[in-house]
């Protein structure tokens, strides 16, 4: 394993399985916590932590008020933010971002915009006047491959968690008036989920990576799909080639994924609501 890694692999993708004993189309064990019970981020609006085997991601979200842009004057702000802190692997060094952090803000970023998770008319309170920001931070706690699938899953179940407290303008005084009594839950209008695959050997196909896979294949591909089995967007930066065929593959497989990452999600949902 450690002087022929990628011939050790071979072994046993040879017979279909990987060295934990997972099946090439397989997930490693998912788990999501959402809000009070998954942290103590008591200055969040929304908070939700995923494991997807040892790979751990939190992510907090802090709603805040600020005037629309000129050129959206009814519409609000989503700003994510993927971080990989030396404390999550010793592949990453402290510092400013790292390439591999900055490629994953910009691929929640576009899951954001592709999907229209969140109408961002619906963060605008008064047209030109007043509008949600929506800080999103997404923290890697453990990094043992495949960020993206864990930090998209993240991002959606926090953002399932925020309630938004109620906002008027005062008409007299034209100052913002928060109702902390009054709190509303944001209006997700499509649920992304991601699903990552490793390329082996420019043509085999093995799903949710770990980082010695990762590192180990010819290429990635990651496949965004949303509620109505619609393509949101595919991510695939440079590697081995993918045919028509197996990218349809990927997509059947992302899809099924998506129902399963749902279901889960809204059994953890169900299960922290007051009774």
């Amino acid at each position: 394993r450690t002087v022929e890694p990628l011939e050790y692999y071979r072994r046993f993708l040879k017979e279909n399985c990987r060295p934990d004993g997972r099946e090439l189309g397989e997930f490693r064990a998912t788990t999501v916590n959402i809000g009070k019970s998954c942290c103590s981020i008591t200055t969040a609006d929304g908070s939700a932590l995923v494991k997807l085997g040892n790979t751990t991601v939190i992510c907090g979200v802090k709603a805040e008020l600020a005037a629309p842009a000129v050129d959206s004057a009814n519409k609000g702000y989503i700003v994510p933010n993927v971080e990989l802190p030396s404390l999550c692997s010793t592949r990453f060094r402290s510092g400013p971002p790292g390439e591999e952090a900055q490629a994953a803000s910009q691929f929640i970023a576009d899951v954001i915009e592709n999907s229209q998770m969140i109408a961002k008319e619906d963060l605008c309170i008064a047209n030109g006047k007043l509008a949600w920001v929506l800080y999103c931070d997404i923290i890697c706690l453990d990094y043992d491959g495949n960020i993206l699938d864990a930090s998209a899953f993240a991002l959606l179940a926090a953002l399932e968690n925020v309630q938004l407290p109620s906002v008027t303008i005062n008409e007299e005084t034209g100052l913002s008036e928060v109702n902390l009594k009054q709190k509303n839950p944001l209006v997700i209008r499509k649920h992304p989920v991601a699903t990552s695959f490793a390329i082996f050997d420019d043509t085999l196909l093995i799903v949710d990576p770990t980082a010695e896979e990762e590192d180990l294949a010819t290429g990635t591909v990651t496949i965004v799909t949303d509620d109505e089995d619609r393509l949101c967007s595919v991510h695939k930066p440079g590697g081995s080639p993918l045919t028509g065929a197996k990218l349809q593959d990927c997509i059947t497989r992302a899809i099924t994924r998506h129902k399963e990452v749902k279901k889960l999600m809204d059994k953890v949902i169900k299960s922290i609501k007051p009774k």
